[in-house]
């Protein structure tokens, strides 16, 4: 699980190629080697075959599709590849080059991990890889909230899951600074309104709407965007739409997030 979830992420979930995804469908052989598929069931693929001294080190595994890794078999890659030159450089260009978003992550969360220690409480670590087992062993759906249970050696044989739609907090800010609004081209378009609010209501609010009648007739509860007129933009989980805030009722003012129910 750990290589193949690196393998995943280093070679951007694709047969080898890391380049265009072939548009004609891969036959395993002539120009079809290395075929960039997506969307497929990919094997770990030694680029210096096992058979002739080549490791099991990260550095010396890539993916491919079942057709492109048969088609190698034991081969060495520049023989494979002996017709892709521009494919055979950018795969063993890729092989070497660390994975940078990997490292920095785990640069920082051995910090916090050391810091977390420090507060006498007891913390446990655990992996991407790790986590994605546990969660396929215990059958559950790739979701941010099963994952967060199913992280390190604790996780149980058996979750009983009680929740059936969590509530998802979304970080959305308290808008932006800038007064001056420029177009494309960096020159001044507009300049934002001094005030946040009108009639009470103020970007970002919670509201629930009561439309008596109308194309849009009916109760909502969702998130307002104010302009400086009777006239607002309401999401509320269906396409948005325009709303008169005398509809309108505050149900949490705003406060920077978003809070909603999964599906």
């Amino acid at each position: 699980y750990e290589v193949r979830e690196f393998l995943l992420e280093k070679w951007g979930r694709k047969c080898a190629s890391l380049g265009a995804r072939s548009l004609a469908p891969c036959d395993g052989a002539g120009s079809h080697r290395y075929c960039g598929a997506e969307n497929l069931p990919l094997e770990v693929e030694h680029i210096h075959p096992k058979s002739q001294g080549g490791s099991d080190r990260v550095s010396n595994l890539t993916l491919a599709c079942h057709t492109c890794n048969q088609a190698k078999g034991n081969r060495d890659i520049r023989k494979f590849l002996s017709g892709k030159p521009t494919v055979l450089d950018r795969i063993l260009k890729q092989a070497k080059a660390p994975l940078k978003d990997a490292a920095a992550v785990n640069a920082t969360r051995w910090k916090l991990y050391q810091q977390l220690k420090e507060t006498g409480l007891t913390v446990e670590v655990g992996t991407g890889g790790q986590t994605k087992f546990n969660r396929t062993r215990l059958g559950l759906p790739k979701t941010h909230w099963f994952d967060a249970a199913c992280v390190g050696k604790s996780t149980p044989d058996r979750l009983d899951v009680a929740i059936e739609k969590p509530l998802l907090v979304a970080a959305k800010g308290h808008g932006v600074r800038q007064r001056c609004r420029p177009d494309r081209y960096g020159f001044p378009r507009a300049v934002a309104p001094k005030a946040k609010s009108f009639q009470g209501f103020q970007t970002g609010d919670i509201v629930k709407a009561t439309i008596p009648q109308g194309k849009f007739a009916g109760n909502y509860t969702g998130r307002i965007a104010i302009r400086f007129r009777p006239s607002f933009r309401l999401n509320a989980g269906v396409k948005p739409f325009d709303v008169h805030p005398k509809y309108l009722t505050t149900v949490q003012k705003s406060d920077g997030y978003e809070y909603r129910f999964s599906k």
